[in-house]
Formats: structure tokens, C-alpha cells, sequence
């Protein structure tokens, strides 16, 4: 695992999430399947905001400045805080692809960097930077499995009285 190849596979997912979102309407992108579960917009802008304020900045520490502390953040605040479920969808997706193009360009200018330089975790012990930029790249399938998820929900319920059993395995 390398910096690059970790930019291919974040350039890879950026571009199926934006694809996925691209074409819903408003209601479709703020339903929820319960109380307990994020819409799809809320992923969206969760994915935006972990973006630019998480995942590269960690990354960046981890290798160019050790000592210095990683920023809180609270995703789960957030959502509420800032209104995740009221933004608008295509500026979302706008935010998150430009944010992504910054990443990108600057995950390939790492080159050669040292990947297994450490950090000091928020929860205690160390985090090495390639950790962090190995679990950017599966954050990013969780949440793209997660808004599949609630779609899939979303068609289920909008297909009533028909059964989307035909199409194969459930969720």
C-alpha cells in the first residue's frame, strides 16, 4: 500500500458516490428507513465534512507534524449541528467532489512518503499515518454500502405492492 495507490482507490469510490447521488430528487435524498439511521444526504455531507476536516488533515499530521494534536471532530454532532438533512443535495456533491480533486492531488504528491510514521491517537497509543489512510479508503466503502442500503430501503418501500425478490438476495 502506497499513497498513490491509495489515490486510486479514493478516486475510484469518490467518483461511484457522486455517481450514485447524481439524478436524486430532494425526498428521495432526505428519507430515512427509521429513526436511527442516516438519509443519504446525511452520508453525503458526512462524507464531505470527513473530507476536509478528518481524513486528510490526520494523514498530514500524522507524517509532517507528529506533535502536533489531531483536531476534535464529532460526526455525529455535526449531523445535527449542521444540518445535514436540510442542505442542498447537488451543492453536497459539488463540496464533496472538489474536496475529493484537493485530496487526490494531494495524496500524489506524497510520493515515497513514510507511511508507517506515527501519531499520537485521541484515544490513546499510536496511529501510524497509513493506518489512517487505509481506513479513509474503507470509510469510504462503508458509507457507499450504507447509502446503497438505504436506496435499496427506499425502492423496497416505493415498489409496494411489488416485491423486488426477482432481482436476487435481499439485503
Amino acid at each position: 500500500m502506497n499513497a498513490e495507490n491509495c489515490a486510486d482507490r479514493l478516486e475510484a469510490s469518490g467518483d461511484a458516490i457522486a455517481a450514485l447521488l447524481r439524478g436524486l430528487s430532494e425526498e428521495q435524498a432526505r428519507w430515512k428507513p427509521d429513526g436511527k439511521r442516516w438519509s443519504v444526504l446525511e452520508v453525503a455531507h458526512h462524507l464531505l465534512d470527513e473530507e476536509s476536516a478528518d481524513f486528510r488533515t490526520r494523514v498530514d499530521l500524522a507524517l509532517h507534524k507528529p506533535d502536533e494534536p489531531f483536531p476534535p471532530i464529532d460526526p455525529e454532532g455535526w449531523c445535527v449541528e449542521r444540518r445535514y438533512n436540510e442542505q442542498d443535495l447537488g451543492a453536497v456533491v459539488e463540496r464533496f467532489v472538489a474536496e475529493r480533486r484537493r485530496s487526490l492531488d494531494w495524496l500524489r504528491g506524497l510520493g515515497d512518503a513514510d507511511l508507517a510514521r506515527k501519531h499520537a491517537a485521541p484515544w490513546g497509543g499510536e496511529i501510524a499515518a497509513g493506518d489512517v489512510l487505509a481506513a479513509w479508503v474503507a470509510h469510504d466503502l462503508l458509507h457507499f454500502r450504507q447509502m446503497l442500503g438505504v436506496l435499496y430501503a427506499s425502492l423496497e418501500r416505493d415498489a409496494e405492492p411489488f416485491r423486488l425478490d426477482y432481482a436476487g438476495g435481499g439485503w
